[in-house]
């Protein structure tokens, strides 16, 4: 290909719109028959072809069905609900406290009414000595200091409240 040729070429390109530089590829054919596609220039030797690139486009999108309309029926009508609480926890105790109460209970080692007996081993511990009567239960605790702590259960296994 004559120089002459390659100047026009270089001269023109900055013309063409910029669509077209996406769609065109240079075929650089060596005399080997090496056969390189490139979007630059070939190397000199080399013969040039312009290639026409054509890129996919999707046939347009048609919905399969069609749109719903947008009135007002009394089964769409908005109405503020509260929300229902599906996996609440129901303790034996009524629920007297809630779980950050409890939480909060078991881990500063405190005794509180509506707890559980499994609640006070959690935050106390085994206790020394289990006292069953009528239909109550008495923990006892036993401290380094030789004083005790008591806590009594109702029926239930709840902790039952200073009477």
């Amino acid at each position: 290909m004559p120089v002459s040729r390659y100047l026009f070429l270089l001269a023109t390109l900055p013309c063409l719109p910029l669509w077209a530089a996406d769609h065109v590829v240079h075929r650089c054919e060596n005399s080997a028959g090496k056969i390189t596609f490139t979007t630059h220039s070939c190397e000199p030797g080399e013969t040039l072809t312009m290639q026409q690139v054509h890129t996919y486009s999707p046939p347009p999108i048609e919905p399969m069905l069609p749109e719903a309309e947008g009135r007002q029926t009394s089964s769409n009508k908005t109405r503020r609900k509260e929300p229902t609480i599906v996996g609440q926890l129901k303790d034996s105790c009524g629920n007297q406290i809630n779980i950050n109460q409890r939480r909060e209970a078991i881990l500063k080692r405190r005794i509180v009414v509506g707890m559980s007996e499994q609640d006070v081993v959690s935050a106390l511990g085994k206790p020394d000595t289990i006292k069953v009567r009528n239909s109550s239960t008495r923990y006892t605790y036993k401290t380094q200091k030789g004083r005790s702590a008591e806590v009594v259960f109702d029926e239930k296994g709840c902790v039952k409240g200073k009477s």
